[in-house]
């Protein structure tokens, strides 16, 4: 991995710095150093805040990152809307190999950049002598330093669910000159180091939730420390890394033997967060993404308040120009239950092929918009030749859906306004799945379980039926209960970048995407609509080797002591 001196590092935080520069002390800017930053002198710890600001700024986003497009238009949820071959379509089928990667999905050097950030920020805070103090009379410099540890440990994750074990640097900051030729840990290292590090600074961090308007809102807290502990875990007990190892005895690709308690481990943690209750599900599961700061978010990435979510993936057919770029498909939309909580393919569910938006699952108006559905003061049309799928030059979506999630209210409205768009990083629903999967996984179907799906299933509008289960059935068997599981991530967590590696983690890639991928085709004669479903996509999934990344050729080629993943 490539190591740079301080200054170049110093670099990229002059123009913060520059902005607001020392009234007692102008300093050139290519005389910036670590001594400046963390200044002996100021008591405020004003450019070292600043510093801490820019290592949050390199915390990954998630709208339409990858080439213009969602994570999730690379699984089986969403395909994109262009017209071209895109960054997530070399993802669904394969195309990508360590000498050719995909740039926006190979974060091997901006992890490690920002690795380096959070370390030398970690090993040179206890220079300033801040002494504020926490509502809760916490250190502010020693909650500085947790929080610069909490990006790393979540940095060390990004690279982990991608890679297996990588290179753990510790609190060390390499130079030019220094010894980078660093072996990977081990899976079980590094998932040790993670674990070890939320636990180490989950009581220096701010309280939560931090509301706004408090300027550090933005800020990680202790519950986004047990938040990540338990993902990590839960990461770590599922298929691929614990019992399935694509590549068995190596350790780098995760544990070499299976070991159920890995799973009460991340039921464990995940509970410990539950019980703190500082955080709640909102009543409304569209504003959980369009109001800030609110009793669901655990961590996030700022965004702004803009229009650019809704113009990049609303509809096509408006005045107000948007280019439809993430397209649901009908597999997705199939995942929706009706409205008494039952599957489109039982018989007792009501669901009517003639009519197949309606009385569905309540989700699946707030998170697609479907032929019918109300939109910028009109009724979407996309049946074939309709105004928002026109085909020809512009052909609007390719499976007859749009996105509809984490956009602004506009259903009656005439045109686009500015709407809080932060990237939503741990939530606290995730955290309630997680352990409704773990303790499942350890325990069975306990009623701990079954209420998980039931607070989520009211909160999203489903009818309880008579029996208060909102369309459980009592006495679900562990794998039955597993299917419930894993169905309601799929759509409670829809486009948030989890089921691109849910899928994964479970080892059902192959499986997943060894089906087409489908649309809905829609033709109106006169009144009436009859609905096709349509081949849109075919994916293609190379088992074992793409259930983890290549490691970038470079670094292989660099490092002596670098080993390649198995297959690439």
């Amino acid at each position: 991995m490539k190591q740079f001196p301080t200054i170049f590092l110093l670099a990229g935080f002059l123009t913060v710095l520059v902005a607001c520069r020392k009234d007692y002390e102008a300093v050139p800017l290519e005389k910036v150093t670590i001594e400046y930053v963390f200044d002996k002198d100021d008591s405020l710890g004003t450019y070292a805040n600043k510093f801490l600001n820019t290592v949050y700024s390199k915390l990954p986003g998630g709208y339409n990152r990858v080439g213009g497009d969602l994570l999730d238009a690379a699984s089986d949820d969403a395909i994109s809307g262009f017209t071209g071959t895109t960054s997530v379509s070399k993802l669904a089928t394969g195309a990508y190999t360590s000498f050719e990667t995909i740039a926006e999905e190979t974060p091997w050097n901006s992890a490690y950049s920002a690795i380096r950030a959070a370390s030398i920020f970690v090993s040179n805070i206890n220079i300033s002598p801040v002494k504020d103090k926490l509502p809760n009379g916490n250190s502010v410099r020693y909650a500085w330093k947790a929080e610069a540890r909490f990006i790393r440990a979540l940095f060390y994750f990004e690279l982990l669910k991608r890679y297996g074990g990588v290179p753990l640097m510790g609190d060390e900051v390499r130079e030019l000159g220094d010894d980078v030729q660093v072996p990977r840990s081990s899976f079980e290292e590094c998932v040790q180091y993670i674990v070890g590090e939320c636990d180490a600074i989950k009581d220096s961090l701010r309280p939560n939730p931090v509301v706004a308007p408090e300027l550090n809102s933005h800020r990680a807290t202790r519950g986004a420390a047990l938040a990540l502990k338990a993902k990590v875990l839960l990461y770590a007990a599922s298929p691929l890394f614990n019992g399935e190892n694509i590549d068995a005895g190596n350790p780098l690709t995760g544990y070499t033997g299976y070991n159920k308690e890995r799973w009460k481990l991340a039921a464990d943690a995940a509970r410990a967060l539950i019980d703190e209750k500082t955080f709640a599900l909102l009543p409304n599961f569209k504003d959980i993404f369009i109001t800030q700061n609110n009793s669901e978010v655990i961590f996030f990435r700022q965004g702004g308040n803009t229009t650019d979510i809704e113009s990049t993936n609303g509809p096509v057919g408006f005045a107000q120009v948007a280019r439809g770029r993430t397209n649901p498909t009908q597999e997705l939309i199939d995942a929706f239950p009706t409205d008494a909580g039952l599957p489109v393919t039982d018989p007792a569910s009501g669901y009517d092929p003639n009519a197949p938006y309606a009385h569905r699952d309540p989700r699946l108006t707030m998170s697609i918009i479907y032929n019918g559905a109300r939109w910028l003061n009109t009724e979407i049309q996309t049946y074939e030749g309709g105004q928002h799928r026109p085909g020809g030059a512009e052909p609007g979506t390719k499976t007859g859906y749009y996105m509809r999630k984490f956009m602004g209210n506009f259903e009656n409205a005439t045109q686009y306004s500015n709407t809080s768009h932060d990237w939503i990083l741990l939530r606290y629903t995730e955290v309630l799945l997680n352990f409704a999967e773990a303790e499942n996984e350890y325990n069975g179907p306990t009623g701990e379980v079954y209420q998980v799906l039931k607070d989520l299933r009211a909160r999203a509008g489903i009818t309880p039926g008579d029996n208060g289960l909102y369309g459980l059935r009592p006495g679900l068997s562990q794998d039955e209960m597993r299917q419930q599981i894993r169905n309601e991530r799929r759509i409670e967590l829809a486009f948030e970048e989890h089921r691109f590696w849910d899928i994964r983690r479970w080892k059902i890639a192959q499986q997943v995407y060894g089906q087409p991928l489908h649309g809905m085709s829609i033709i109106r004669n006169g009144g009436d609509l009859s609905y096709t479903v349509a081949e849109v996509f075919k994916p293609v999934f190379s088992a074992p080797k793409m259930y983890l990344y290549p490691i970038p050729y470079d670094e292989v080629v660099k490092n002596d002591n670098m080993r390649q993943n198995p297959g690439w």
